[in-house]
């Protein structure tokens, strides 16, 4: 957990310091949501492999070499590396700490307990957002940045002259402290998964995955709640900024600080869900997703049971770590869309105003199908659905809770 938190830290605190780069460069607004698009393409393009390679190594040191991948990303952006490109290979590197860091819950907790673990996790990834989020716009504040660039070091010019260079050079220093941490992570003793020799019999292989977890009944569902929920959570980050910048008037620094603000409603949603659903009940949250858009403490205690619900499927369908790249392949093909779609509007003149109206109807109108879906499911396939939720139900640590 304190892997996660200090690695998810440095990620969202580089968010806000890769867009001061852009502003820097005086980048036109609409390019400053490719920032997110280049991180999230790697999820994308090699959601094959990173599963298999998850589940080939213990998930400790693959948690570890992702992290130096992502620190490698922020000294290219130091070495003046355009900020999308340098950012494209941070994301290589959290394409690569996914399915590890939440693969291991599969493995080192019984099902019973993955709704508590991901509560956990969730409430920490969440707690992370919004303190890297405000992390980033401190670490921006005039004041601190003045004090880090007036710093010296003897015999020894770090080339660091702009207050994002210098908010970039502590975020190295938060990422290395997450990666000690990923040395400590223990090994489960779960058998280890060769990789296939040959690359096309891996994407064959990830092809089964996909279509295994979007023919389960419960995993079509979770997969769909998942996939429009973190790509709207990406858009949002860069709606909120623009909209403060365009209705408040505030800077990066204090946009950021509010959009870290925003994220604490989902970090009380997330340790609530965590103790009150249990997994068997975990597609009754679907409902709640229509509203996700106006509270954020309905968010966290929508996808916490969501995604446990998927980690539960996954394990069983096709291992902890391949379940997970399906999922970051879904999520992430709707964060490039989004994010693509965000852009698309600012570009041609839109207000963001308009943006958050068209923004908000679509996920509750798109919810609102995925509830359809899943009731028609109940009518349908009534008996199958029936056997998935007993098998749940004899995993539940509520055994005599009625849902």
């Amino acid at each position: 957990m304190a892997a996660q938190f200090f690695s998810s830290l440095a990620d969202n605190a580089l968010l806000v310091a890769a867009i001061a780069l852009l502003m820097q460069a005086d980048a036109p607004s609409w390019l400053t949501p490719y920032l997110k698009f280049f991180f999230v393409i790697s999820y994308v393009l090699l959601a094959p492999y990173v599963g298999a390679f998850a589940d080939r190594l213990p998930k400790g040191q693959v948690m570890f070499l992702a992290n130096g991948v992502k620190i490698c990303g922020c000294v290219l952006m130091l070495w003046g590396v355009d900020p999308l490109a340098a950012y494209a290979v941070v994301g290589l590197g959290a394409a690569a700490y996914s399915p590890a860091k939440y693969g291991i819950l599969t493995e080192y907790l019984p099902h019973r307990q993955l709704v508590l673990a991901n509560g956990w996790i969730e409430g920490l990834t969440v707690a992370s957002i919004i303190l890297g989020t405000m992390l980033g716009g401190v670490l921006l504040h005039t004041k601190v940045s003045g004090v880090l660039l007036h710093l010296d070091f003897p015999l020894f010019d770090t080339g660091i002259d702009t207050p994002a260079e210098a908010a970039i050079a502590i975020i190295v220093v938060v990422y290395a402290v997450a990666a000690l941490f990923n040395l400590e992570v223990p090994r489960t003793g779960v058998t280890l998964k060769h990789l296939p020799a040959n690359p096309l019999q891996t994407l064959g292989d990830f092809a089964r995955c996909v279509s295994h977890l979007w023919k389960d009944r419960l995993g079509q569902i979770s997969l769909a709640v998942t996939t429009l929920f973190w790509g709207a959570g990406a858009t949002l980050q860069f709606i909120v900024i623009e909209w403060a910048r365009s209705a408040l008037n505030f800077d990066l620094s204090k946009a950021a600080i509010l959009q870290g603000v925003t994220a604490v409603g989902i970090a009380i949603g997330a340790v609530l869900a965590s103790a009150w659903i249990s997994l068997e009940r975990s597609v009754r949250v679907i409902p709640l997703g229509i509203a996700m858009v106006l509270i954020g403490a309905l968010a966290g205690f929508f996808v916490v049971p969501m995604n446990a619900l998927l980690q539960h499927r996954g394990h069983h369908l096709v291992g902890a770590g391949r379940s997970i790249a399906v999922q970051n392949f879904n999520e992430n093909t709707s964060v490039l869309l989004m994010i693509a779609l965000y852009s698309a509007l600012l570009n041609v003149g839109h207000s963001i105003y308009m943006v958050i109206l068209v923004f908000g109807l679509f996920v509750a109108s798109t919810m609102g199908l995925v509830q359809l879906w899943f009731s028609h499911n109940r009518r349908a396939h009534a008996g199958e659905l029936d056997r998935l939720l007993a098998f749940a139900r004899a995993e539940d640590p509520h055994p005599r809770r009625k849902g």
